[in-house]
């Protein structure tokens, strides 16, 4: 398997009369963003988008309910996000109707927090990559978020290579580095085994190996491979 290969099977989950959702799934630091990042801008090419990116994260709850329901330690956890709008998200941008944006919200790595209404997702988008830890579990309202998503891809790379980006991570946003790797291996930890258990429920594995590189550099010279 090679990027190429899941450009092509991306592509395909698109027909005409149907907007598809394709998920992409894995625990923290296994290159979710960069996946879906290179899927919408390889698929897109330079011509007019058709491949839409709207990331899980801008379901996080803010901070200030975070505070008041006493989680903000452990946020990232299933239950400090709102799982029950982000499924009712999905469900709009599946179902969609003629003529409407559907706008979605985004996140703010600076400030940790999320926007209402960051992303548009025009009527044009014929495919959303969405993407985040707990597209596969199976317990709360999290569990209605399946019905909704085409396929669900999850990502898998060498779990050092893991606990080593997501602590450069930690510190690009302003973590020391004992603080980043505590945060890393504690409560990063706890979710990442969580995520680790609903592997089995994926439609296809990717490997590390299948994600170009160098991360997060667009690849030149492409073409999209496809377009429905």
């Amino acid at each position: 398997m090679n990027f190429d290969d899941l450009l092509k099977r991306a592509a395909a989950l698109t027909r005409p009369g149907h907007r598809a959702v394709l998920g992409i799934s894995g625990s923290p630091g296994a290159g979710k963003s960069t996946l879906a990042e290179h899927l919408v801008r390889e698929l897109n090419g330079d011509g007019p988008p058709w491949v839409a990116h709207v990331p899980m994260d801008g379901f996080h709850l803010a901070d200030a309910e975070l505070d008041r329901l006493g989680r903000r330690d452990r946020k990232g956890a299933p239950d400090t996000f709102d799982a029950a709008g982000y499924a009712a998200l999905l469900r709009r941008l599946h179902e969609e109707r003629e003529g409407e944006i559907v706008y979605a919200p985004g996140f703010e790595r600076v400030l940790e927090q999320p926007i209402a209404g960051a992303i548009p997702v025009p009527p044009s988008a014929r495919l959303v990559v969405t993407e985040g830890n707990y597209l596969l579990l199976g317990t709360g309202a999290w569990a209605r978020v399946r019905a909704y998503l085409d396929e669900v891809w999850f990502c898998e790379i060498d779990e050092q290579e893991r606990i080593r980006r997501l602590v450069a991570r930690h510190e690009e946003f302003g973590k020391e580095h004992d603080a980043a790797v505590a945060w890393v291996l504690g409560t990063d930890q706890h979710n990442a085994d969580l995520i680790a258990a609903t592997r089995d429920r994926a439609d296809l594995v990717v490997p590390g190996t299948a994600l170009p590189a160098p991360y997060g550099a667009p690849r030149q010279g492409r073409e999209p491979s496809t377009r429905p």
